[in-house]
């Protein structure tokens, strides 16, 4: 729930093609000429689109490693997927079906309360905090537990990534002790350091940058409520944070619509922007009218209009929002339609980007969408693991 990254070199490599030659710029060939950040994957001239892999930071990746494979997790899943969860686009559209469907049957399985389901049990989970969170550390404790394995909370005073000790050393020590590791940092290069240089799966548990982890629950939502694996409108109303660019890099490979509306100056990373439109996946827009960007949605999704670190700007930044109409409150829901359900990440900070009778109204799904965070991560888990 923060601002997007600063620019970064870039490179295209064609989907179907060997891995290119990386430079420090490279041409997207479409009308726009729109440019993409080192490592991201896309397919010109129709050819479809196998992976887009970014690497978003503030400052350009150093000896940027070569993608690991890890074997499947189930006969669903193709060959060739990747070793850490760090974008959602490291994946194609059908390794994501098969997170999500895996994610629905393990689930339904919790439920059920049938406990006999225990792959991860002898296996142990390093989760460290730079960045604190009730929703992540419950669903990642609870889900790994339930599943046989024990998690290991590492919070902020007992890590501090790059300045007690290197994130690199960081990564080589938790790797000889843990089966996966998933981090919850600020800077985006942390995360990708620890991939760089850890011996074992990484999960982004968030970042300044992305939020991979809350869009696959969203997603799951989404199925689950409305039945759609695709195809999907969501409107996301407010700040153009890390929610915004994961769900431009999951459109980016899952066909949907999706418009991010925000104030003027509030945008999302416009270089993530460009990349998930070049690959022609999806229909993907920025608005700035409320009233507008809602008719037809399926889902509205909103967030807190000052995260974490932005706290001192609540005030100056609530005048801007509420002033311009950005508050999901009943009104917009009606004229969005009756088939539209209504999406936070939580915590809400309501009456604020939302009101009290929008997340309690039967179109609110926020709940369900709060304890998917623990399905879908399950479901991760299990991947990279290779159980």
């Amino acid at each position: 729930m923060a601002h997007a990254l600063a620019a970064i070199p870039f490179v295209v490599v064609q989907a179907r093609s060997a891995p290119a030659k990386r430079s420090n710029a490279a041409t997207l060939v479409r009308s726009s000429a729109a440019t993409a950040p080192k490592g991201f994957r896309v397919a010109l001239a129709g050819d479809s689109v196998q992976s887009l892999r970014a690497t978003c930071a503030h400052r350009t990746t150093q000896g940027q490693r070569a993608s690991r494979k890890a074997n499947c997790v189930r006969a669903e899943l193709p060959s060739g997927t990747t070793k850490h969860f760090l974008h959602l686009d490291d994946f194609t559209k059908d390794e994501l079906f098969a997170l999500l469907k895996r994610a629905k049957e393990v689930k339904a399985l919790l439920k059920s309360g049938d406990r006999s389901f225990q792959p991860l049990k002898g296996k142990t989970m390093a989760m460290v905090f730079a960045k604190p969170s009730m929703r992540t550390r419950v669903s990642f404790e609870t889900g790994f537990h339930l599943l046989g394995g024990h998690a290991l909370y590492l919070g902020p005073d007992t890590i501090q990534l790059g300045q007690r000790e290197a994130t690199k050393d960081i990564a080589r020590v938790l790797s000889g002790f843990n089966d996966i590791i998933m981090a919850r940092v600020f800077g985006h290069q942390d995360i990708l350091d620890l991939a760089e240089y850890g011996d074992v799966p990484i999960i982004n548990g968030l970042t300044d940058y992305n939020h991979p982890c809350q869009i696959l629950a969203d997603a799951l939502t989404i199925w689950e409520t409305s039945g759609k694996l695709e195809g999907a409108k969501v409107v996301y109303m407010g700040d153009g944070n890390n929610i915004v660019n994961s769900w431009m890099r999951y459109a980016a490979v899952v066909p949907m619509e999706f418009v991010c509306c925000c104030p003027e100056g509030f945008l999302p990373d416009m270089e993530t922007l460009a990349m998930a439109q070049a690959t022609g996946a999806s229909k993907i827009s920025i608005s700035h009218d409320p009233k507008t960007a809602v008719i037809g949605a399926d889902f509205i999704y909103t967030d807190v209009w000052a995260s974490m670190q932005e706290k001192d700007q609540a005030t100056s930044r609530e005048s801007v929002f509420r002033d311009k109409g950005f508050q999901v409150d009943g009104a917009m829901m009606t004229r969005a339609g009756e088939q539209c359900k209504f999406l936070h990440c939580l915590p809400a900070e309501r009456g604020r980007e939302c009101t009290d009778e929008v997340c309690e109204a039967p179109y609110s799904v926020i709940f369900q969408q709060a304890e998917n965070r623990m399905h879908a991560q399950n479901a991760v888990i299990l991947h990279l693991l290779g159980c």
